[in-house]
């Protein structure tokens, strides 16, 4: 790439085809302007720097039911994905957001609320088609293209535009969901769980959050939700009894659409929408959740106020798959752990944002791996810490051989 190239301001393109796709890439290619990619979600990258081509899948958000087979365009978002499968009675594992892209959460893995039944969504993806950095369209499965297709799973968007990916669903003729609003004792809610996920049914998986009063989508306060695979509530409520019993606790069991247990999140639009508020965080793929760990996280929000705490039991479907079957690291971590104090304008001065990044990654200090997801923006020296070592080195091969002049880097990028 030449460095001086005048960069004109962002261009958007809103493609209707994989073949607009690959003239719009083979332009960018040709200029040598930077490539933002952003699929149908509220990602990072939605706002992405102005300048360069910017690439909005938005309009390929196709999606077609055959059998148990789903294709689905890059553009879509998990919502819609649910409400086009419920009438089939079939359901993916996705994101825990009806506005999340398929696109952004399937590249990065997909930790989701069926991920104990059901594993990750990359575990359910079966193929692809991608535009590759050259302008190619091309298909991609275990058998063919079987590297790229293995990067994909995990590896992000360092290897091309996926315009539409297929999935193998799974049947559900229905949830039973439980919230149980957790009382004075947060520790003990969380060593409750941790005990209760050891050995629990793989139809349960379970996420526990403590937010401030920000959306009327994420009530204040702690509460530990939970979702079995399956319309059976009372295995659900027989499951959850030692959670139930804690002291203070409350605790509703419903049979909703899963549809309806995503929640919603409003996208700004237009160009004067406002940035995300930034986010001292750390995340991790970690084995267990020992006493120290859940004392940390109980402290830290404590110690800011305007903070999110955020965990999900892992094992089950998960675990099964061997880890150098796809990019996704930490296959026998036992839990994800997200924390973050809110960067909001006065509320923070100095030091107390580096105490909260100092505190933040002593939570994390023990974990297997970062989950790239989560991480919401761009830091190329921490990239391989969001992989296995040997999968890292195996991304980077398969980066050399499909995108050598590192077109797709706008992302968490994969060093050639």
């Amino acid at each position: 790439m030449v460095d001086s190239v005048e960069i004109p301001p962002t261009r958007i393109h809103r493609p209707t085809s994989a073949s607009e796709v690959a003239r719009i890439i083979r332009q960018a290619a040709e200029e040598g302007v930077p490539l933002t990619v952003v699929s149908g979600g509220h990602g990072p990258w939605s706002h992405a720097p102005a300048d360069g081509i910017r690439l909005e899948l938005g309009e390929l958000a196709g999606i077609e039911v055959d059998g148990t087979r789903v294709r689905v365009g890059g553009g879509a978002v998990w919502g819609e994905v649910a409400a086009a499968l419920a009438p089939h009675g079939l359901a993916l594992s996705s994101g825990d957001t009806a506005t999340v892209g398929v696109g952004g959460l399937t590249l990065g893995g997909g930790i989701g609320w069926m991920v104990r039944a059901w594993g990750l969504a990359v575990d359910q993806l079966v193929g692809a088609q991608v535009v590759t950095a050259s302008g190619d369209v091309v298909e991609t499965t275990a058998a063919q293209h079987p590297e790229l297709f293995w990067a994909l799973r995990g590896g992000g968007g360092n290897f091309g535009v996926v315009t539409r990916f297929d999935f193998e669903a799974h049947r559900l003729p229905g949830i039973a969901f439980a919230e149980l609003a957790v009382g004075e004792d947060a520790a003990a809610m969380l060593r409750a769980a941790r005990e209760l996920m050891r050995d629990a049914p793989r139809e349960l998986t379970v996420t526990y959050m403590d937010v401030p009063p920000m959306d009327p989508n994420a009530p204040a306060g702690a509460r530990l939700s939970a979702v079995w695979a399956g319309p059976e509530p009372d295995r659900l409520g027989a499951a959850l009894a030692p959670l139930a019993a804690l002291e203070g606790v409350q605790t509703e069991i419903s049979e909703p659409a899963y549809r309806d247990i995503l929640m919603e999140m409003p996208v700004p639009e237009g160009d004067e929408a406002p940035a995300p508020p930034g986010f001292i965080a750390a995340n991790g793929l970690l084995r267990d959740l020992d006493d120290e760990l859940v004392g940390r996280v109980v402290a830290f929000r404590r110690e800011f106020p305007a903070s999110v705490v955020f965990l999900r039991s892992l094992g089950g479907a998960f675990a099964d798959v061997p880890e150098e079957e796809t990019a996704f690291p930490a296959r026998d971590a036992a839990w994800f752990v997200m924390v973050a104090a809110i960067d909001i304008p006065g509320m923070l001065d100095d030091d107390s944002r580096a105490k909260a990044a100092a505190d933040a990654q002593r939570i994390v200090g023990g974990r297997l791996a970062e989950y790239s997801n989560f991480v919401d923006a761009e830091r190329p020296e921490t990239v391989a810490g969001m992989y296995a070592e040997a999968s890292y080195a195996r991304l980077r091969d398969v980066k050399r051989q499909w995108d050598p002049q590192n077109l797709f880097r706008r992302n968490h990028n994969i060093a050639v």
